[in-house]
């Protein structure tokens, strides 16, 4: 894997969490289909949180808010709460920022704090 391929890692808690974490770049280059399969099927699995760590991701620009507005969307019906978990890189957050989604979103500063919302 190079440095800017995406990389996502799915856990499962026993309490009902998914935590995804990615890495790399999420952009029309990379393909957000790893996020966005492993986003739907958290969304579907019947859990109570999912918390997608983004701390390590280095780069997003609208595919990939593209990817989380539906993945915020697809858990707003399911009735599962979608946070984003950072430190976020900034230029990620400039993503947010300039496209007017940071309300669409719940963040959390890091995944311990993810975890308590």
């Amino acid at each position: 894997m190079t440095a800017d391929e995406l990389h996502v890692v799915v856990e499962t808690t026993d309490d009902g969490v998914v935590l995804i974490r990615v890495r790399g770049n999420l952009d029309g280059w990379s393909g957000p289909s790893g996020l966005a399969d492993a986003l739907e099927e958290a969304a579907g699995s019947g859990g109570r949180l999912t918390v997608a760590d983004l701390s390590r991701l280095e780069f997003a620009d609208s595919t990939a808010l593209h990817a989380l507005l539906n993945a915020q969307r697809r858990h707003d019906g399911a009735g599962v709460r979608l946070v984003l978990a950072g430190p976020l890189d900034t230029g990620v957050r400039r993503l947010f920022e300039v496209s007017g989604t940071l309300g669409a979103f719940t963040f959390a500063d890091t995944v311990d704090a993810a975890l308590r919302c």
